[in-house]
């Protein structure tokens, strides 16, 4: 039986020189989730009810995001400060040890924490987001992955806000929500959520100041130096589940490949007729993968 949402208990953190808001459900070994763009903390509200009957289960609004502070630098979206959230955030509710869940730009940060900071993670869930490193390949070598990630380019510009926002945020909406709207595993309550948490002032600017923050080397026709850098720095430690939408067209599965040469104790679920949005769409088969893998 899962929690009802008035289970939920909405808290603020100050950790890392920032707020984050964050909502909490149950007691015990701590699992915590971490959300992508253009999602906020309700990303996670099924599992927040699902692991919450076994777990502390927690899923912050990430930097920039929703009910969270919104720096208006973009350098206070480097990888270094959003790894520091994290582990700041593990300390405050009491952890130095946990398990991490996270998709889209959630397992942006996620890797990387697992790359650093192994010691504080028991397992790793990643669904549908890229190793750094992997994804610097995909980019430099794979003529299709650079196709499916031209938005970025279109989202580190100064216009990016506007066109997002026009008619009520209507593109991100269309992304997200569309085909779940009319599959079912979305409502207009949801709907309505997440135009709220895009509507706080400086939320969508803070959402893509991660891509603006990012290195993204050789797509964008900077230099970078991760894929020439001894591959025994970016190895993960821990023991790490990978469960992928192979219809994802914005990440595609070549991010897959080769990601055994960095993750030594590695476990690959893919969901064939799974999008992006896979958490949302095989909400029981992604929370059975996630519940075997952590029991195991």
């Amino acid at each position: 039986m899962l929690l009802r949402k008035n289970m939920f208990e909405h808290k603020y953190a100050d950790v890392n020189n920032i707020r984050l808001h964050y909502v909490t459900v149950g007691k015990g070994k701590l699992i915590m989730f971490l959300h992508g763009f253009p999602e906020f903390w309700y990303e996670w509200k099924n599992q927040l009810a699902e692991f919450g009957r076994n777990y502390q289960a927690v899923a912050p609004d990430m930097r920039g995001y929703n009910l969270s502070s919104k720096p208006v630098e973009v350098e206070q979206y480097r990888m270094k400060y959003l790894i520091n959230d994290i582990r700041a955030l593990a300390e405050h509710l009491g952890y130095k040890k946990f398990i991490l869940v996270a998709h889209d730009w959630g397992g942006g940060v996620a890797w990387p924490f697992a790359i650093r900071h192994s010691e504080y993670l028991e397992k790793l869930i990643i669904i549908n987001a890229v190793h750094p490193v992997v994804f610097m390949r995909e980019l430099r070598d794979n003529p299709a992955q650079q196709k499916a990630s031209q938005y970025i380019l279109v989202y580190r510009t100064p216009k990016a806000e506007e066109i997002l926002s026009r008619n009520n945020y209507a593109l991100l909406a269309s992304n997200l929500l569309e085909d779940g709207i009319k599959q079912g595993y979305f409502t207009e309550e949801d709907k309505n959520a997440y135009i709220e948490a895009w509507s706080q002032p400086g939320a969508l600017t803070g959402g893509l100041n991660y891509y603006r923050a990012a290195h993204l080397g050789s797509f964008t026709g900077e230099s970078d130096d991760s894929l020439s850098a001894d591959p025994s720095l970016f190895v993960v430690a821990v023991p790490t589940l990978v469960i992928w939408g192979e219809k994802d067209k914005w990440l595609l599965t070549g991010n897959l490949e080769g990601l055994e040469k960095y993750v030594s104790n590695l476990t690959i679920k893919r969901i064939p007729d799974g999008s992006h949005w896979v958490i949302h769409e095989k909400l029981g088969l992604v929370n059975s993968y996630i519940r075997e893998f952590i029991e195991g």
